[in-house]
């Protein structure tokens, strides 16, 4: 689950079918604890309230849950862990992120696109560059400065996608919809 600390000021009165969904793609469970552990400590504290994730798509239609929930089980059917590859710091501008790789999701969610063609927000039809983000909104000067100190500590690794979760945004922390472990054998 990506939500952790509440936040005041969510608006929880957006209606379900209103609030976009959000697709994240489901870290090990020790890479995820790793890279919460990286945001817990150089986050914003008053903009941290979500644990480390890797967004796949940021604003799928939410009369659309059903539909992609109907998608990621389906996948999680059809394919095994999907691989990936830690290759170690993204600039951000103001903050700073653990630049991965996975041609295998990549492909995954290239299919998901493809399915909800026309419904996809401008930022969720582009390319993607997979990353999860440990710091944001601070200065360039800070964002520098972290980049410096991980980049001796963050080494390239290889790892596998255990699954995907989808959650929906309502002004705060996201609300958990659904998640589903990758167990089928096929290799994305």
């Amino acid at each position: 689950m990506v939500q952790a600390a509440a936040r005041p000021g969510g608006d929880v009165g957006i209606s379900p079918a209103d609030a976009p969904l959000i697709l994240t793609a489901q870290l090990p469970d020790d890479l995820q604890s790793w890279a919460t552990a990286l945001r817990t400590a150089h986050f914003p504290p008053e903009r941290n309230y979500l644990a480390a994730h890797v967004t796949l798509f940021h604003a799928l239609p939410g009369f659309c849950e059903a539909e992609v929930v109907r998608h990621m089980r389906q996948l999680a059917r059809e394919f095994a862990p999907v691989d990936a590859r830690i290759l170690g710091i993204r600039s951000l501008g103001g903050g700073t992120a653990i630049r991965l790789e996975s041609e295998g999701m990549l492909r995954l969610r290239a299919m998901l696109a493809d399915h909800f063609h026309g419904m996809l927000t401008p930022q969720d039809q582009g390319g993607k560059r997979l990353h999860v983000t440990v710091q944001n909104k601070v200065s360039k000067r800070e964002a520098l400065a972290l980049q410096g100190d991980l980049a001796g500590e963050v080494e390239p690794q290889p790892f596998r996608f255990r699954g995907l979760g989808l959650h929906r945004y309502r002004g705060g922390p996201w609300d958990a919809v659904s998640e589903v472990n990758f167990r089928g054998t096929a290799r994305a």
